[in-house]
């Protein structure tokens, strides 16, 4: 049997970084998703098919620990990483292992900021719950997912799996385990434009670089993130009475204080600012930032913005936001 199942990326409208240190956050998902196919073996090895996340060809083989290697690619391990670690985990969670062949597929760029490895996790873990006909709630299947982010990086927020797990927007905020989770209605038509350009980092080097910065300046980087906290409530606020010009001004807010922590750089920098010369409400980076991806909002100037940002050297991606999350795709007895 096969089991085939999809999750979503997605895109921090408001505070990122912030809520790793207890602030919340604003995040929607998007219809661009990760695709896991996965059968259950008869032994216990774990072999992992990507050949489309950005490494050419990926057919890997872990068995009792070792990395077998098919192809002549050496950088293997930090794309593994999620999938191995998703499987371990929720074998121990349900208290059964099995072997598995797992193809993972992706329509959106991987390392973009958009949320790909946290929908690599939940995608793997519910394919591997449907294949060993174990349920789990939606809440169990995001924090297992959240403990996978921490195992493999080190510091992550429950926020990518979260989005991944149940879709639609969020508000989340959280300090140590308790989780304050929020799942939003929200009717605001909002025309984001993003524009990816390729990271120079990986999310868990710019957890890492932040962190550095505020055990360095804890008083200062404390008030940055208490501040962009207020941007998200605010901007929650705006998001509910459909008031898209606010939006905008505390997007722009926002973009300057993830700046100021160290985690823009030229790249998304010049794409914020040639979208809002397009006639963008506003613009800034979603993500952990080191490069991957700005969204600009952009009310009746779409194509304009779409535009700038492409000549300025970025690729556009068109998605929709506030799609389904993690789901069934297909079984196949087979």
């Amino acid at each position: 049997m096969h089991v085939i199942t999809s999750a979503p990326g997605k895109i921090t409208l408001f505070g990122e970084h912030a809520v790793v240190y207890g602030e919340p956050a604003l995040v929607t998902s998007i219809d661009k998703r990760v695709f896991v196919k996965l059968r259950l073996r008869d032994d216990k090895a774990i072999k992992i098919s990507a050949l489309d996340l950005h490494i050419p060809g990926l057919i890997v083989t872990l068995r009792e620990g070792e990395v077998i290697l098919e192809t002549d690619y050496g950088k293997v391990v930090p794309a593994i990483s999620y999938i191995k670690k998703a499987i371990e985990l929720t074998a121990d969670y349900v208290g059964k292992f099995r072997g598995v062949d797992i193809e993972v597929t992706s329509d959106m760029p991987v390392g973009a900021g958009l949320g790909t490895s946290a929908a690599v996790a939940i995608a793997t873990i519910y394919a591997y719950l449907q294949a060993l006909k174990e349920e789990l709630s939606k809440e169990e299947i995001a924090r297992l997912g959240w403990r996978v982010e921490k195992e493999v990086q080190g510091m992550a927020s429950p926020m990518d799996t979260s989005i991944a797990t149940f879709g639609g927007f969020l508000y989340i905020k959280y300090r140590g385990s308790e989780v304050t989770l929020r799942r939003l209605k929200i009717n605001t038509q909002l025309p984001l434009v993003i524009g990816y350009v390729e990271r120079e980092f990986k999310t868990a080097d710019m957890v890492r670089k932040v962190k550095v910065l505020y055990d360095k300046y804890p008083g200062i980087v404390k008030d940055i993130f208490s501040t962009i906290g207020k941007i998200t409530e605010e901007a929650l606020r705006a998001l509910e009475v459909g008031d898209v010009v606010k939006l905008g001004e505390l997007m722009n807010i926002n973009q300057g204080l993830l700046d100021a922590i160290g985690v823009s750089n030229n790249k998304l920098s010049t794409l914020v600012y040639v979208a809002r010369a397009a006639g963008a409400l506003g613009a800034k980076l979603t993500g952990a930032g080191g490069g991957g991806c700005v969204i600009a909002l952009a009310p009746g100037r779409s194509k304009e913005v779409a535009v700038a940002m492409r000549l300025a050297g970025a690729r556009t991606i068109d998605t929709n936001i506030g799609g389904e999350g993690v789901r069934v795709e297909k079984v196949i007895n087979a």
